[in-house]
């Protein structure tokens, strides 16, 4: 094993494993220059999609805000721990307010449009392959801690790389959604052991903060089940996250929560996988003694050089769920070599639509119970209306490419969802399993094809898109370009003149202690209530 990795034995106190690596992490890792540029490309893409988020008035952002605004700690100290330390900040303030409602509000807001990072479990080098969701909801927490504890911005961006480590690495040997558990335990985990790194406590109280998260706190995917969505869904990690950071400061005050939670034999890890399995009754005793005393996985956890998950994360290059990337890369290269399609500004050319993917995007984008979404939360978690609506752009400008046809807010208004051309380049989008073929490559890639059959029954075929724009292994297409126009574009939605607030993010590792403390300190240009 590599000096650079931290290895956790299935047979060890993971949980307190995970505490030691933390804090060892915060004081002395090392990891590349790449991995900070890339961990603060994705924390400047959260912040500018929860400004606009709060800029449009979206319902969940804008209570959560409101709600940790009645927090105020001022310049008062709270006592946590041993240790004195003030609050922390919401976007468009410079209030101090508790440390959980200013996390609680913050992730609600990086999360609300479903267009941050997102990564999909999958480290194949060292046999890890689960394949659990994850996202970019997380940096609140690292921010938080550095400005409660008076340290600047380079101390946040290490807390940041520290969190994405843990959940992403938590996401590659356990697959959370194959039980309907939510993929944001991984998130509340890895926040718990950040936040706790970060204000001093020791490896047992963030041992015990863990073990309540676990035990306490476990969503279910019901929230994201259904033909609409509610708030729940795009909240779902703020929630968690809140809960983890009220139990670190509830360990740091002397509260006792349960230990060794990844071996417990009640707690999820061992009761849907491994040793878990083989109690038969309860009381009864396993057959096999050895394998009972662990958990079902092997933890690795980088400490230096460039191999940190955060490396294989993937951007959204706009507004939609994940797993219709593949397809919105296979339609923009469809499109950009059979321009003809588009000479019908009705899509009177096409006739037909078969997108082919694989499981987990034909079951849960490809629902037909999203066939005909009413919300903007539905509505983003639709194969059939993200791709039309891409469609029906590439109609009206006659443009195709991802700056030119970049799916954003005002595609998910009331008015978008029910444009009469976007219906019915619907109804034309037939939608199939791909079967064996395509579920072995993911998630490797998001192996998605489409294929188009025109009024005079002429098919044409995109082929099989494996590493759409924005995939960590896509080395095509002009990411930092592409992503520069997301941030232009988001931020006009908050602010007349978007670029001070992006340097102002982009620069987040050269920032003083009182430039990071100020760091949310703007007015945002609310304009209006977008549900």
């Amino acid at each position: 094993m590599s000096n650079d990795f931290v290895q956790l034995p299935a047979n060890s106190n993971q949980a307190l494993g995970i505490a030691e690596y933390a804090i060892d992490f915060m004081k002395s890792a090392s990891p590349d220059q790449s991995v900070l540029d890339r961990t603060k490309l994705f924390h400047t893409d959260a912040c500018l999609c929860g400004l606009s988020a709060l800029a449009l008035g979206t319902n969940a952002p804008t209570v959560l805000r409101d709600e940790a605004l009645g927090y105020a700690v001022g310049e008062s100290s709270q006592k946590i721990g041993s240790a004195q330390q003030t609050g922390a900040t919401v976007f468009g303030s410079s209030t101090l307010v508790s440390p959980e409602k200013a996390i609680l509000a913050n992730s609600s807001a990086v999360r609300e449009w479903d267009s941050n990072g997102t990564n999909f479990g999958y480290d194949p080098e060292r046999g890890n392959t689960a394949g659990e969701f994850g996202h970019n909801d997380f940096y609140p927490v690292a921010l938080a801690a550095a400005q409660m504890m008076g340290q600047d911005g380079a101390y946040a961006l290490r807390g940041m790389v520290l969190s994405d480590e843990i959940r992403g690495r938590l996401a590659e040997v356990f697959s959370l959604k194959t039980y309907k558990v939510d993929h944001v335990v991984h998130g509340a985990i890895a926040s718990a052991a950040t936040f706790g790194a970060m204000m001093g406590a020791t490896p047992e109280q963030i041992e015990s903060a863990i073990g309540m998260v676990v035990a306490h706190s476990i969503p279910f995917r019901a929230i994201r089940a259904g033909k609409q969505l509610s708030d729940s869904k795009g909240a779902s990690a703020a929630i968690s996250t809140e809960f983890a950071i009220t139990a670190v400061r509830r360990s740091m005050n002397g509260f006792l929560g349960p230990r060794d939670i990844f071996r417990n034999p009640e707690a999820i890890f061992r009761i849907f996988e491994g040793p878990g399995q083989m109690f038969t009754a309860v009381g009864k005793k396993p057959h096999n003694t050895e394998k009972a005393d662990a958990s079902p996985f092997d933890l690795h956890l980088a400490k230096s050089g460039s191999d940190f998950t955060v490396m294989g994360m993937h951007f959204k290059l706009g507004l939609y769920e994940h797993q219709s990337a593949g397809a919105l890369q296979a339609m923009l290269d469809l499109l950009d070599k059979c321009p003809a399609l588009l000479d019908d500004k009705n899509g009177g050319k096409i006739n037909k639509i078969r997108i082919v993917a694989y499981e987990p995007a034909f079951g849960i984008i490809g629902d037909p119970a999203k066939r005909n979404p009413t919300t903007r939360q539905s509505a983003d978690h639709s194969m059939v209306y993200i791709v039309s609506t891409l469609l029906r752009k590439a109609l009206t400008l006659q443009k195709v490419g991802w700056k030119e046809l970049m799916l954003e807010p005002a595609d998910y208004s009331d008015s978008a969802i029910y444009d009469s051309r976007t219906r019915a380049l619907m109804e034309k989008i037939e939608f199939a399993h791909g079967g064996e073929e395509y579920d072995s490559k993911y998630p490797d890639g998001i192996p998605t094809s489409v294929q188009i059959v025109d009024t005079d029954g002429s098919a044409y075929d995109s082929g099989l898109v494996m590493y759409p724009a924005g995939h960590a292994r896509n080395r095509t297409a002009d990411l930092e370009g592409i992503l520069a126009h997301k941030f232009q574009l988001l931020g006009k939605l908050a602010f007349e003149k978007p670029e001070p607030i992006i340097e102002r993010y982009n620069n987040i590792a050269s920032l003083s202690a009182d430039e990071l403390r100020g760091i949310n300190s703007y007015e945002i240009n609310v304009r209006g209530t977008f549900r």
